[in-house]
């Protein structure tokens, strides 16, 4: 900030009297705005309104070396004085008045902007496509979509139960929860839990076949088993227990069927623990057999991983989900 001095005054001659020469009119420097600083106007405006540095740090919160910086910073972009010093504080030159409402025109709008930038990541307005096993859409995810609707009822959900792995490279879905990694590089994917598979029954059915105590007790048991999926076999296999498709009287690789058929007590079947404890009457047997856990992942285009609607859905699944599982 330049320095006030009394006007000049030429000093007498003996050949006349003092003449007056009026300094040249300072020009600013024109600027390149891609390497203009427009945080500065802020902090110029600030300055100019409270007639201090001192009052302007206090007015907006910063500290006065932070604006006293600022503003020479911004003299030396615009090659200019823009404050000269007073006994109580600054006042602003000729140029700084001159640029003064350009520099407010700027400060709304970057307040627009910040305005309609708020606006945007609250709109909770809107559609999500959920893609998800159709054991997960069945018995996961309807109450967590209700709790969600409770809290968002403006967003409206297209839940997908398939066990297709759909792409969302190709927008069939907007969110996937899969058992799966997903291997897309545009995916965001976020692993939410290790979904636990558990041997289970109905205590109709253990009332009336006995419980097992340990897993070669499965031989003289009703065994639910895949029709194409050969897992459960393959399984009793590895503990030493001779299954063939035979062994299974009753087959289904619908997961969703599998999990009623052994709510209805036809016999002992292989289901995760989250569908256990949606299965009234239905309690785990064998304890102590090992079996395989399954990654739960949450995936998102990341092009549209920034919509607001998309990301509070995502967001508020991805928190439920591992609550559930966890």
């Amino acid at each position: 900030m330049a320095s006030r001095t009394p006007s000049a005054t030429a000093a007498g001659t003996a050949s006349g009297p003092a003449s007056r020469t009026a300094p040249p009119a300072a020009v600013p420097t024109p600027i390149d705005p891609a390497g203009f600083n427009w945080a500065l106007v802020r902090s110029f405006l600030a300055v100019l309104d409270a007639g201090s540095v001192m009052r302007a740090a206090r007015q907006i919160g910063a500290q006065q070396p932070t604006l006293s910086r600022h503003i020479a910073e911004l003299e030396a972009q615009l090659g200019v004085p823009l404050f000269e010093r007073t006994g109580r504080g600054v006042a602003p030159t000729a140029i700084a008045q001159s640029i003064a409402e350009a520099a407010r025109q700027m400060q709304a709008g970057a307040e627009a902007v910040s305005r309609a930038l708020t606006g945007a990541r609250h709109v909770t307005s809107g559609t999500v496509r959920i893609t998800a096993s159709t054991t997960a859409a069945a018995f996961l995810l309807p109450q967590l979509i209700l709790r969600f609707h409770e809290e968002e009822p403006s967003i409206q959900i297209e839940l997908v139960a398939s066990n297709e792995v759909s792409n969302l490279l190709r927008r069939e879905a907007d969110i996937a929860v899969r058992m799966v990694q997903p291997a897309q590089d545009a995916l965001v994917a976020r692993k939410l839990a290790d979904v636990a598979i558990v041997a289970c029954a109905h205590e109709r059915y253990l009332l009336r076949a006995g419980t097992p105590r340990r897993p070669q007790d499965l031989q003289q048991h009703r065994v639910l088993a895949g029709d194409r999926d050969e897992s459960i076999a393959q399984g009793m296999q590895t503990l030493g227990m001779p299954a063939q498709r035979s062994t299974f009287p009753v087959r289904t690789d619908d997961l969703v069927a599998y999990a009623k058929l052994v709510e209805a007590g036809a016999g002992i079947g292989f289901v995760p623990r989250y569908v256990v404890a949606r299965l009234p009457g239905v309690v785990p047997v064998l304890p102590e057999l090992k079996l395989p856990t399954f990654p739960c992942w949450l995936a998102v285009h990341r092009e549209i991983r920034a919509s607001p609607v998309i990301r509070r859905t995502f967001d508020f699944l991805a928190a439920e989900i591992r609550g559930e599982l966890g």
